[in-house]
Formats: C-alpha cells, structure tokens, sequence
C-alpha cells in the first residue's frame, strides 16, 4: 500500500470515524481504523461491533493498494497537526505504516486487516429519501428526551416510526416524552420501525450537520444505514418493544395556557437557581393571564415571579423538574409556547402553536 493524500481529506475522513471507534475496546483491533486504497480512493472503517462508519476520500497519487489497520486517536491528532494543503504520504514497511510530509517522518505500528470486524448488514431493508433539515430536526427535536442507561433498554435510544408518507421519531424516558412528525415526498408500502441506540443517533446527528443533499435512510429488522454523501453510517437496532407512547399522550379537556418562549424560559433560569440541586423543581400556579413560578431548597431559601401569559382556564398547582422544561423549549421555533394542563396531578402537554407535527409530554413532581 502506497498513495498520497491532501491532508484536508484525510483529516475530514479519520474525524468522521473517530465517534465510532471504540474507547474502552476489549479489542485492540476496535481502536484502529481499517484503511482500504485503490486506484483512485481511500476508504477508512472503525466499528464497535454495534456500529460502523464508512467514509470515501480521493487521493492525490496512488502507486499501490492495499489493506492495512492502524490507531485511529493517533493518526488523528497527526494529520491534524499537518500543515495547511500539505501532501501526505502513506505507505507500508513491513507492519508499519510510514507517514511523510514536509514537515518529517512518522511511523505508526498495525493490526492485519484481516482481524478487523466485519459488520453484518441486512440485505433486506426498506429505504427513504430524506432532506437532512427534516433529519436534523427530527433528532434535535426529540433526542434529548432519550433514556441514559435506564435498565429498560428499550428506553435508551430513539424509535423511528416510517408509515406510508410520514416519519415519526419518540424518545421518553419514562418521566417524559418527545414525538417529532414530518413528511415525506415518497411513502413506503408497510410500516417499518425501529429503535436507533443513543450513541448512534448522536453519530448520525454529527453526519447530518450542515449537509445539502438529500440522505438515503435505510431500515430493517434488525439495522439503520444512512448514506450521507460518501459517508455510510450502520448500527444495529435495539431488540425490544418501544412502549405505546400515543397512550402517554394526555388528551381530552385541558386548560390552554399561551407564554412568550424567551420569557418564560429566562424566569424558569433566575427562580431555578434557588431550586433543589436534587430534583431542580420548580412550582408554577396559573390564575387569569398570569402564572406565578417559585422554587426553594433546602437552604430555605425562596425565588418568585409573575409572568404575563394568556391564560384563563382553571386555576393550577403543579410542579416540574425545570431541567425537563427547559430542554422542551429550547427546541420549540415559535415564539411563543402552548402548555396544555389537564390536572394539578396529571402531566402536561406542550406543543408549538398551530402545528401538529411536534409533541411535549412531562409529568408532574410531587414536591
């Protein structure tokens, strides 16, 4: 194996699979990224045995291909620290892969590539085109509500939803619920869903970024690929039954209360600062046009505002984790918030004003 490569083309392609490559790996080999050379390209492959990323750069000068592995943390760092539009030269001696530049010679130890992991992916999947706007929203707008190494495994990554021409994302974690819908310009034939673990919806959210082109959605039984051009990102799917989650929906009669976003959420900062570090409550109560936020610890000591909203259904005595609040509004775009209450012991709803496609569930603290 001997080419030659931009350094901004390597440095894109071993940042793009560094998220994958495992930290506390049981097997050496998982801390090396797999090189692949051709005529015209270099493809590089990290995993963790539950995921896998692919990505496909175009080298400046090929003299020979091959395969090979070697420290992805390591080769990372050095080619970062290349000059700006230098040349890079990789090539093998032995079981060392040699790196040269301008700037001097390096020399890095390998694994043989044919111990690197193989990544069985299904054959049998269903595929979506998806703008990667819709993508991104998709997440940011529901991925936060995701279960953190609750013992209900199910409850630690994100559930996908695609039934004819929508796709629906959910994320709870038992004390709250986020469900994001949109459309799509081609339906599918059958539902299929799925839920994409914690780590791999982060590496798919980090894909997405700012991307223009539309990004190819794979799903199956058992697996999610997303083709993010010349990036192919895999993971296994998390085994289990999402829970029912249009039953956590409250619906029925509720009192409607319209707030400002940036107000409400700049009085839940100042009071939240008095709140329990433990369980960061916060007591709201609605009168007409007006609800009164307060908090206290146990310090004893107190914070309280009167906020103007509209408001003028039952008066409500009800508290929240304030933490759960706050990462609620930050994701809703409108400029004002609709907290629909259905009872002091009852959880709310929250929603953006006039649209359908983004829904809010909290349960109440018992404070």
């Amino acid at each position: 194996m001997d080419f030659y490569i931009s350094k901004e083309e390597i440095v894109k392609s071993l940042t793009a699979t560094l998220g994958v490559v495992e930290k506390r790996q049981t097997l050496p080999i998982l801390a090396n990224v797999l090189f692949e050379v051709d005529e015209s390209t270099l493809r590089l492959t990290a995993t963790d045995l539950e995921s896998e990323i692919s990505t496909i750069s175009t080298i400046t000068n090929f003299k020979s291909g091959g395969r090979v592995t070697a420290p992805a943390k390591k080769l990372s760092e050095l080619c970062r620290l290349f000059s700006d539009m230098s040349e890079v030269h990789f090539f093998l001696d032995g079981d060392n892969l040699r790196i040269e530049t301008d700037s001097g010679k390096y020399n890095l130890a390998t694994l043989p590539s044919e111990d690197f992991p193989v990544f069985e992916k299904e054959e049998k999947s269903n595929s979506i085109n998806i703008t990667p706007q819709n993508l991104k929203s998709l997440i940011s707008k529901t991925a936060f509500a995701m279960g953190n190494q609750d013992w209900r495994h199910y409850l630690n990554g994100l559930y996908l939803s695609i039934e004819d021409t929508q796709i629906t994302s959910v994320a709870t974690d038992a004390h709250r619920l986020a469900l994001a819908s949109l459309g799509l310009n081609e339906g599918v034939s059958e539902q299929i869903t799925g839920i994409v673990p914690r780590k791999s919806i982060n590496e798919i959210g980090k894909l997405v970024g700012d991307e223009k082109e539309n990004i190819l959605l794979q799903l199956g039984a058992n697996s999610i690929t997303v083709d993010v051009s010349g990036t192919t990102f895999s993971s296994k799917l998390i085994e289990g039954k999402f829970p029912d989650y249009e039953q956590v929906i409250p619906s029925g009669d509720s009192s409607t209360l319209t707030i400002n976003k940036k107000t409400l959420s700049e009085s839940l900062s100042r009071v939240s600062v008095l709140s329990s570090e433990k369980y960061r409550g916060i007591r709201i109560i609605t009168s007409d046009n007006k609800i009164n936020i307060s908090a206290n610890n146990p310090e004893k000591e107190q914070a309280e505002e009167s906020v103007d909203c509209v408001y003028a259904g039952e008066a409500m005595d009800i508290a929240f984790n304030v933490n759960y609040l706050q990462e609620i509004i930050s994701s809703i775009d409108n400029d004002n918030v609709e907290i629909h209450f259905f009872g002091s012991d009852k959880s709310c709803l929250i929603t953006n004003p006039g649209s359908d496609s983004f829904k809010y569930v909290v349960m109440p603290l018992l404070i």
